[in-house]
């Protein structure tokens, strides 16, 4: 009776440590941006390398003081007027978005064929200023990305494809949008992809390390995704049935009320 009771005694402790084992994770494995302090001098000199890609939608709108002067500038689409209420006339104007083609160029009104692709919104808008004013004085040039889109999948709290506005998001703010990576996700190997100019480039980051703040992909760009990828435990526990935690509570349950019953 003492040596079953001793072999149930040495079961439970070990079940205890293993538990215990699997719940203590090292602050190093989780804490994001470690070494903050180090990189704050590099901080500073962090910029947005976005560029205009095919596929890109832009709404571009010239504006200056003789707004009938750049009228003809304007990608605008009016309906006819119609009689309405009281007999007077109406009709509406919707400012038009400009699809960038695969070849990187859109089809301006005036200037004709433009390439835009591989430019940043501040190049392009300086472009066109300067083409424009040969026409108008002084004109204003404004230019948005309306469809800029990036996915983020993997270990996160809300997997998906976002949509944002303007064109300036960077990775760690992505991640916010899917409810930030769940405790199973790496964070010593975020991976993001990139589409650039038709070919593929993608990099690994580790999140732990606040030198991912001077990283090329810290800003994203127009349908970059982003995949974090489940530590070993979250592999390891996709190969057992989805009641094995069941089981080894009630295990550990009979387990115990052996030992009770043995004591």
């Amino acid at each position: 009776m003492k040596g079953i009771k001793a072999v149930f005694n040495k079961l439970l402790l070990l079940l205890l440590i293993t538990v215990l084992g699997a719940s203590c994770v090292s602050r190093e494995k989780i804490v994001y941006f470690q070494d903050l302090e180090q990189q704050k001098a590099l901080m500073d000199s962090i910029q947005n390398t976005f560029k205009i890609q095919p596929n890109d939608l832009l709404n571009i709108v010239v504006s200056a003081y003789d707004l009938e002067a750049v009228r003809p500038f304007n990608l605008i689409s009016e309906t006819r007027p119609t009689t309405g209420y009281a007999g007077l006339a109406s009709g509406t104007a919707q400012q038009q978005n400009y699809l960038t083609a695969e070849d990187g160029t859109i089809d301006f009104p005036v200037l004709g064929r433009i390439k835009v692709a591989g430019l940043s919104r501040t190049e392009l808008s300086e472009m066109l200023v300067q083409r424009i004013s040969e026409y108008v004085k002084d004109p204003i040039v404004t230019i948005r990305i309306v469809n800029f889109k990036v996915s983020v999948l993997g270990e996160v709290a809300r997997p998906g494809t976002y949509n944002v506005e303007g064109e300036r998001l960077t990775l760690p703010e992505a991640l916010g949008l899917a409810g930030d990576m769940t405790i199973f996700g790496r964070r010593d190997n975020v991976l993001v992809i990139r589409d650039n100019g038709g070919s593929k480039e993608y990099k690994y980051l580790d999140f732990r390390d606040s030198d991912v703040l001077n990283s090329d992909f810290y800003y994203l760009q127009q349908n970059d995704v982003v995949y974090v990828e489940p530590n070993n435990a979250q592999i390891q526990s996709s190969s057992f049935n989805r009641n094995t935690s069941i089981y080894i509570s009630v295990a550990s349950l009979l387990l115990s009320v052996l030992v009770i019953i043995f004591r």
